[in-house]
């Protein structure tokens, strides 16, 4: 059962992540017959605290608090990334694993469970700006760049700032139900539960080679991006057997001619989505996708949304024009 919940804070905290989970854990909603946490804001680093904005927080909780927590609540900081973390924090964070309790990170976060060993063998995400590094840095974990959140039982990580709202709500949701989840989601004027990831969100522009083999044949590839073509064709523009093309592409752009076709389209299609009104059969000639069906198909599997949802996240109401 959850009833206490704590949040570990380190220097040079983010307000928002913070003011995440005290929004759903530390406030009484009583009145409205909804349950009421044991929480508390627990201090590593002294009584007194810096934010990342400016000013200070002050909490009469040690670390001490922790040992009793059901739920231990990581918020994001600055410099979480490439700091060193009190042994005593994170030794904590692994005793409240190792007794049944639970954790859960904010964006950057994620670090400090790393740090304490919690990701090793398990599926894990941060902020798709940060993925990178936390693979990089704890080789061991499973990082999921593309998701708003990863629930491996005891581990709780979330994406960038709010993206702990879904964590939490999804938390609260398994502890209490879905109509507990929905009345604090309403209270907090926020969706239950999102669709998609972070996919939607990262800014992905494909990278250039510094080899310049493929280099005509790819910006053509660009400018005809609503026609068909074929590796076969391609190779022809480069001199090329179809089999020394594919392979001299793959070693240049990393990737094949046709994911590298496909990326490149889902873009043009975020960017007519975001500044276009052109209806989804349009946007989907202009991308070589050639139906709004076939558009919606591999939008939904690049960026786990759909074109239409993505429009309205984007662009607002004054962009819809059909559904999609």
């Amino acid at each position: 059962m959850l009833k206490n919940v704590a949040a570990l804070l380190l220097d040079e905290i983010h307000p928002f992540e913070l003011g995440v989970v005290c929004e759903v854990f530390g406030l009484d909603r009583s009145e409205d017959g909804l349950p009421v946490y044991d929480f508390a804001v627990v201090s590593a680093e002294g009584p007194v605290l810096r934010t990342h904005a400016g000013f200070s927080i002050s909490t009469p909780y040690g670390l001490d608090r922790l040992e009793e927590a059901d739920l231990i609540a990581v918020p994001a900081g600055s410099h979480f990334i490439d700091r060193e973390y009190p042994q005593e924090a994170l030794d904590a964070l692994r005793r409240a694993v190792e007794r049944g309790a639970r954790v859960l990170s904010v964006c950057s976060g994620s670090f400090v469970l790393g740090a304490a060993g919690l990701l090793d063998g398990r599926r894990c995400t941060t902020h798709w700006r940060h993925s990178d590094e936390l693979a990089r840095r704890f080789p061991k974990a499973r990082v999921e760049p593309d998701v708003l959140y990863v629930d491996e039982g005891s581990v709780i990580t979330s994406a960038g700032t709010a993206a702990g709202i879904d964590a939490a709500l999804h938390l609260v949701r398994q502890a209490h139900g879905p109509a507990v989840a929905n009345a604090i989601a309403r209270r907090m004027v926020v969706p239950p539960h999102r669709d998609g990831g972070q996919a939607q969100y990262i800014k992905r522009p494909l990278p250039r080679t510094p080899c310049d083999t493929v280099g005509d044949t790819l910006a053509w590839m660009e400018r005809h991006l609503d026609e068909e073509m074929t590796v076969e064709q391609l190779a022809a523009q480069t001199h090329m057997s179809p089999r020394t093309f594919a392979r001299r592409f793959q070693q240049e752009t990393g990737t094949t001619p046709y994911r590298w076709l496909l990326r490149q389209r889902v873009l043009l299609a975020q960017h007519l989505l975001e500044s276009s009104d052109e209806t989804m059969d349009m946007i989907a000639g202009q991308t070589g996708f050639g139906n709004a069906a076939a558009l919606r198909h591999q939008f939904v599997r690049a960026l786990g949304t759909t074109p239409q949802a993505y429009r309205r996240t984007f662009r607002g109401p004054a962009g819809l024009t059909e559904a999609a």
